[in-house]
């Protein structure tokens, strides 16, 4: 079975993190998200995949080329205008099986797909939606079903206490490729307004199918933090690149530790870091590779993409830091998020 990865949004409520870089590029614990999505897919015996593409195609292509160095097979499609998630689907129709998966490739999840697989095959609809619980689903589009999970009917952005269920789509669906034929080309088409209400009044079955394990939307500045407090608590059981040296502290190659630097858990630092005397690590920070964090600073809830410079006591509390940021001498931030930088960052 093949599955489509749609990776063509614009990230727009994570910017300015995502103004130079794919939403699904993200680093997530020092790596990119779909980086751990692809090893995924290959664990779970998915090899051939499709990337659907828009926002900056190359840094996507360049770094995963034919996808061999993963050990899996990639094509790619390349929207010239925004298409929706539906048209985005309709988009990569020729690379694409009798049966196939689709997924949101910027939704951090750690789910087995094999349930949903056999829930589809079992039920033999057109398309089979994975759905999630949240506690409060005014953010998504909701699903009201009956009790053999058929979907009767979806409400987006449902106000408080209007919701039919706490079941959200999960941007994960098991199609027939007759769900295609339902799809305009050419045009942007959602999948939730137009495409599945159009299944759902043809009889073609629309199902739904809730499914256990990690799900965390990270398409904001505070859940894009939430996910990677989770990864350092272990609710996100992704692999942790680094060497646990204590509980809770995960600690690069070739780095130096300053005399009197103090690392509280949980953090994760990437490789070649170096760490003045006296500084601050943690709790819950993330610092990637080639970072230089000078004496006496201290960051707290914070994460740091590669090859930034922290100066002289500074001071930083839940921030976001894209590559090559430069945080002045004794500056103090709070709730900062910041994207490549070439200038020192001001108070």
């Amino acid at each position: 079975m093949k599955a489509l990865l749609l990776a063509g949004g614009l990230g727009t409520r994570l910017r300015p993190l995502t103004e130079q870089l794919p939403k699904p590029m993200a680093p997530v614990a020092n790596r990119p998200w779909l980086e751990y999505l692809i090893l995924q897919l290959k664990e779970q015996g998915i090899m051939e995949l499709v990337i659907a593409l828009k926002h900056y195609p190359d840094f996507i292509r360049s770094h995963f080329g034919d996808g061999s160095r993963f050990g899996v097979s990639i094509a790619y499609t390349l929207e010239d205008k925004a298409l929706g998630t539906a048209g985005a689907i309709k988009h990569a129709e020729s690379l694409l099986g009798d049966r196939f998966l689709a997924l949101n490739a910027d939704v951090v999840q750690r789910i087995d797909l094999l349930p949903l697989l056999e829930f589809h095959r079992e039920h033999g609809g057109a398309v089979t939606i994975g759905l999630t619980e949240v506690k409060d689903p005014t953010q998504f589009g909701v699903v009201e079903r009956t009790r053999s999970g058929r979907i009767l009917r979806f409400v987006e952005k449902p106000k408080k206490g209007e919701a039919p269920s706490n079941l959200i789509n999960a941007g994960i669906y098991v199609m027939e490729r007759e769900v295609l034929s339902f799809i305009p080309p050419g045009r942007e088409v959602s999948v939730e307004r137009e495409t599945f209400p159009e299944l759902i009044a043809s009889g073609a079955g629309v199902y739904g199918f809730p499914m256990k394990g990690y799900w965390m939307d990270m398409g904001t500045h505070e859940r894009y933090r939430q996910v990677h407090w989770d990864l350092l608590d272990r609710k996100l059981l992704l692999p942790v690149n680094g060497v646990e040296r204590r509980t809770g502290i995960w600690i690069g190659h070739e780095c130096v530790i300053g005399s009197g630097a103090l690392l509280v858990p949980p953090v994760l630092i990437g490789d070649r870091v170096r760490i003045g005397d006296g500084a601050v690590i943690g709790p819950y920070a993330v610092i990637g590779s080639d970072c230089r964090i000078l004496g006496e600073a201290r960051l707290e809830e914070t994460i740091m993409w590669d090859r930034c410079l922290v100066q002289y006591g500074a001071r930083l509390h839940q921030c976001v830091f894209g590559c090559d940021t430069e945080i002045g001498s004794r500056h103090v931030l709070y709730d900062a998020v910041v994207n490549r930088m070439r200038k020192a960052v001001t108070a």
